[in-house]
Formats: structure tokens, C-alpha cells, sequence
């Protein structure tokens, strides 16, 4: 009689052993058939500095615009054009973005004003293979400055880019890149927020005579 009670008592003891086995087993299972929930990507935060611009404006240019605070005019040293046009080239550095606006400029007259912006618009349609879209709108401003702002779409090199011209005598063309791969999600943030930069540049902006 006590041989039975015992091992009655060991089968219990037995049973209480193996149920976290079997919770364990029926949680595997479940889990398997479960719907898997991919956890969203997530970025760096940044900081923005507060919008403040300063004057460009240098003898011998011909042209000035404003520009922010936070950024630096430097005299490009990546191209070796004509002697004449070479000097007006270039770059607005952003140190805080990696990234920076390419400004050349050409005169009218030794280039024809067709053949300028059609240039333009073959250069921008360059990232045409990687861009899921480019649009253009029409620049018309107070300062009587006209000429052709891109939105380009995808994980493109540049996404933001402009021409200017008074259709005589000068065009000048402005592309926004960063020192970063490609990646239209984790640079979309710092696109907007140089593209407002981009677009005061543009309405400050002024030919010298």
C-alpha cells in the first residue's frame, strides 16, 4: 500500500517536472505560426540650426544671393573650365549635413542660351536610371530672376538642383549632393531643410550688371 502511494507521489512529482518542458513546446509552436512584425528602421536624430542668412556678395562676381550662417562659400577647385568662367564657380559647404551646393556659372554670348539649358536638363537626367521621379517647376522671382527648380526622386546623388538665367548674359546652375550613399529615407529630412535654403538663395539672388 505505501509502495503505491509512493509511486503515485512520483508520478505527480513527475508530471510537475515536465510541464514547463511542455509549456515550453506549445510556446514554440505558436510562436512559429505567429505573424513576424519587422521592427521599423531608425535614424540618427538631428539637430537643426536656427534660419539665419548672411550676404554674398564678392567684386568681380557677377552675381550675389544670400546664404545661411551655418554654411561656407569656397572657391571650387574640382573643375578647369575657361579662364574667364572658372573664377565665379562655387561650393556652399554645409560641415553639419556633409553636403554641399555645386554653383557654375557660364556666360551667354561664347555659349549658345539653348545649348545651356539643355545641359542642364541632360545633366539632371543623368540620375534618370536610379530616380523613381523628376519634377520641375518654374522659377519666377520679385528680383526678376527666372529659370528651372528639380525635385528628383530616389536614391539619387542629388535630388535638388536649379538653374538661374536672365537668358542674355548669364546661367548659372546649383546642385545640392552629400558625402553620404545615396539613401532618399535617412537624407529626406536634410533635403527639406536645405531646400529651403536652397530656395532663399533663390529669391535673394541678384545679377550684377
Amino acid at each position: 500500500m505505501v509502495n503505491r502511494k509512493q509511486s503515485v507521489a512520483n508520478s505527480q512529482w513527475s508530471m510537475v517536472a515536465l510541464l514547463p518542458c511542455l509549456l515550453l513546446l506549445v510556446y514554440s509552436f505558436s510562436s512559429c505560426n505567429s505573424t513576424f512584425t519587422q521592427k521599423p528602421k531608425g535614424y540618427f536624430k538631428i539637430d537643426f540650426p536656427k534660419k539665419e542668412y548672411q550676404l554674398f556678395s564678392k567684386p568681380g562676381y557677377p552675381y550675389t544671393f544670400e546664404y545661411p550662417v551655418y554654411a561656407e562659400v569656397v572657391k571650387d577647385s574640382t573643375f578647369f573650365g575657361e579662364a574667364t568662367e572658372n573664377p565665379w564657380w562655387i561650393n556652399i559647404n554645409f560641415p553639419q549635413f556633409n553636403g554641399r551646393i555645386y554653383v557654375s556659372y557660364k556666360a551667354i554670348g561664347a555659349n549658345r542660351f539653348d545649348t545651356l539649358v539643355n545641359d542642364a536638363y541632360k545633366m539632371t537626367g543623368k540620375h534618370s536610371q536610379k530616380a523613381e521621379s523628376i519634377d520641375d517647376s518654374i522659377i519666377a522671382t520679385s528680383n526678376g530672376i527666372h529659370g528651372i527648380f528639380f525635385k528628383v526622386g530616389g536614391d539619387v546623388a542629388t535630388a535638388k538642383q536649379f538653374f538661374l538665367t536672365d537668358s542674355t548674359k548669364h546661367f548659372l546652375r546649383g546642385a545640392l549632393y552629400f558625402d553620404a550613399t545615396p539613401n532618399q529615407d535617412s537624407l529626406r529630412i536634410v533635403n527639406q531643410f536645405l531646400q529651403e535654403d536652397m530656395k532663399h538663395l533663390i529669391n535673394s539672388f541678384k545679377w550684377n550688371k
